[in-house]
């Protein structure tokens, strides 16, 4: 989160702590120096996501082939100047941070139905001005980094903490985000990414030591500053008190600055008079109106403090609350081997989401662009529920008399007030002779094994009777199939329109570029389309979690929305199926698709009907509903449908393998 009003401070007050750096200099500089270690930097990835992510759409669901494009040019601009770079992702919501974390989501709930206001109003995209990123950006954008073969780590507490920590034990030339908790802990140079020209590998680097002498401390003061001006461990409404106090006594009042930047003078001015010692520090936490938790300021100190080192504020015998609170939580998971591998694939972003419920029995997920006032789709959160419930069972061993332990949710959602978790009872899904244990899942070798690792996968979606059909097709067709199907059976109000659409996105692109997407213009936007783009892709991540929980029957790269989705694209097909075209205009002139076509609809079709769920046709014409009734449509996409199911893409390998064979559980 950082300090509220800093880095501009910094950039208005402190000029001098800005300094316009040359990256391959600091870079050359380093391999002078130190010969023997090429030059790192630390890259705060959740802080950078925004700026990486440069197409023109954003609304649509996501342009992941443009966006994986953008990505390898930014770490080839890198490489060529022979640095190295590590990304850090959030691999917690650690509990100090959960209301500010939902605070921050309610805020994103109102942003996000301003956007779909201005959509259904102007039927096209708002400016970069309401800007938010496209659903699961920071997962894909893991998984992503990953793939073009990075250093990517997802941490075990505050990703701010470990950025600066790892920055500091590894000697890295700097690190790259953009939160001014960096300018407060004492580590590695800080670079911007916000200024960053990747073409000239130039940015602006925060000094500590040019902020500290513009006001009067040394780098020893910075954590209680940061304290004492409200971070993610002191509240700024404890302050507001010691803020009057301090304006009232400081000599730097100046009337051209505004109320924030009086405030920050006025507290450094504060500060640079008191003794650096801990009873210092046990003389301000009596002066704050803390509560009943007199320790919040020097825990708020302590958070500050890198392994290794020391500060005056804090008795250097004092346990470290950093260490601690990792070591004093109970594990859900008490078999070791499983909790450990799931912590090995945790940091080195192999799994999703398996360690926080394994550790903590609990998960949350951001917001997604959904229309709040479309009741006819559920939330994201509600869709696929089922199937994580499902995958709780695979995960959690159930205690004398079959029960589960519950799992806390915290999942974004229209009518979800965030207040408190939302306790979801986990759900055995239906197998013959029930769900292997997670032993068996994860460290048994053998066709029979991964016979039942994708058993168990594609029970989660309710299709474990689908098995032989899916495996006759390429991998991320299947999963896309599997997707399809348990979205096109959950969500009634989907129609024959509606699939018609996604079925045409994964056929069309094959074979496209990130250029030829980028170049692809919409003539409108629909605001419904957009919402089930977004959807669609929080289903990618659920195919994730259940491939993470099942020992990996599909390899990871397979379930990437790069492989079976672009959010233009799919709102081209959106558009063009609810006005009726052609078949033949759907995709895009191509005849050798017909036959995939109407094979993957029928599968989906068969799939739903064996759930006595039958798939209506409900065209929307011009993004309006025109009627409940059955309606005409183009009989090429009514086709009967087959009794032989004939693949599109055909697997070669066929078996019991969706991905190569490899060492069990490490790897993809």
């Amino acid at each position: 989160m950082g300090i509220k009003g800093l880095q501009g401070f910094v950039a208005r007050v402190c000029p001098d702590a800005c300094k316009t750096v040359d990256l391959r200099e600091v870079a050359e500089k380093h391999r002078i120096d130190h010969p023997d270690f090429p030059p790192v930097i630390v890259v705060d990835a959740m802080s950078c996501v925004r700026y990486w992510y440069t197409p023109e759409s954003w609304v649509c669901g996501g342009q992941w082939r443009e966006y994986l494009a953008i990505l390898e040019d930014f770490i080839k601009a890198f490489m060529a100047a022979g640095i190295k770079l590590v990304f850090y992702f959030d691999g917690v919501v650690e509990e100090k941070k959960r209301d500010e974390w939902i605070k921050r989501r309610l805020q994103n709930n109102k942003e996000i139905a301003r956007i779909f206001q201005f959509i259904k109003t102007h039927r096209k995209q708002p400016g970069r001005e309401m800007f938010i990123v496209p659903s699961a950006l920071p997962t894909f954008t893991r998984f992503a980094l990953k793939s073009l073969g990075q250093k990517t780590v997802c941490t075990l507490q505050e990703a701010d903490f470990e950025v600066a920590a790892y920055g500091l034990q590894h000697n890295c030339i700097g690190i790259l985000g953009q939160d001014s908790d960096y300018l407060i802990y004492n580590t590695c140079p800080y670079f911007s990414i916000e200024k960053l020209s990747l073409d000239r590998l130039v940015t602006v680097m925060y000094s500590r030591e040019d902020l500290c002498r513009a006001l009067g401390l040394s780098l020893t003061h910075l954590p209680l500053f940061a304290c004492l001006l409200g971070n993610d461990v002191v509240p700024e409404s404890l302050l507001e008190g010691f803020w009057r106090k301090c304006l009232v006594t400081s000599p730097h009042k100046n009337n051209s600055y505004n109320r924030r930047t009086n405030i920050l003078l006025a507290v450094a001015n504060y500060i640079s008079k008191v003794p650096c010692s801990y009873s210092s520090l046990k003389h301000l936490e009596e002066m704050l109106p803390l509560g009943s938790d007199k320790t919040l300021l020097y825990r708020g100190v302590e958070s500050y403090l890198l392994p290794g080192q020391q500060s005056p504020w804090i008795p250097p015998n004092l346990t470290s609350c950093q260490t601690f609170s990792l070591q004093q939580q109970t594990d859900v998971c008490q078999d070791k081997e499983i909790f450990q591998l799931a912590k090995e694939q945790h940091i080195q972003s192999e799994n999703y989401t398996i360690f926080n419920i394994l550790s903590k029995g609990e998960i949350e997920c951001s917001n997604s662009l959904e229309d709040e006032c479309d009741t006819e789709i559920p939330g994201q959160a509600l869709i696929y529920r089922p199937a994580r419930q499902h995958i709780y069972s695979v995960l959690l061993e159930s205690g004398k008399g079959g029960a589960y332990p519950l799992v806390k949710e915290w999942f974004v959602y229209f009518g979800n007030p965030l207040q408190q978790p939302e306790l979801i009872q986990p759900v055995q899904p239906s197998m013959p002779g029930g769900t292997p244990n997670l032993k068996t899942l994860w460290f048994a070798k053998g066709p029979d094994v991964e016979k039942q690792r994708c058993s168990t996968f594609l029970a989660c979606f309710h299709l474990q009777d689908r098995m032989e059909e899916l495996q006759a097709l390429e991998a991320p067709v299947a999963a896309f199939c599997c997707l399809l199907a348990y979205l096109m059976m959950q969500v009634s109000s989907l129609s024959l329109e509606d699939l018609n659409a996604f079925v045409a996105v994964i056929l069309c692109l094959k074979g496209k570029s990130a250029a030829q997407l980028a170049g692809l213009q919409l003539a409108q936007v629909d605001s419904r389309g957009v919402h089930l783009g977004a959807v669609f892709v929080r289903g990618l991540t659920t195919l994730l979690m259940a491939n993470s929980a099942c020992g990996f029957p599909f390899r990871m790269d397979d379930l990437m929305p790069w492989e079976v989705f672009d959010g233009k694209l799919f709102q081209e097909k959106y558009q063009q199926s609810h006005q009726g075209c052609s078949l033949e205009e759907l995709l895009e002139g191509n005849e050798s698709l017909y036959t995939p076509f109407q094979n993957l609809k029928s599968f989906i079709c068969k799939a739903c009907t064996a759930k006595k769920r039958t798939i209506q046709s409900r065209p929307r014409g011009n993004g309006f509903i025109t009627g409940t009734q059955q309606t005409e449509f183009n009989p090429r996409f009514q086709q009967t449908h087959r009794s032989s199911f004939v693949p599109p893409y055909h697997n070669q390998r066929r078996g019991f393998l969706w991905r190569n064979p490899q060492p069990q559980g490490k790897k993809y």
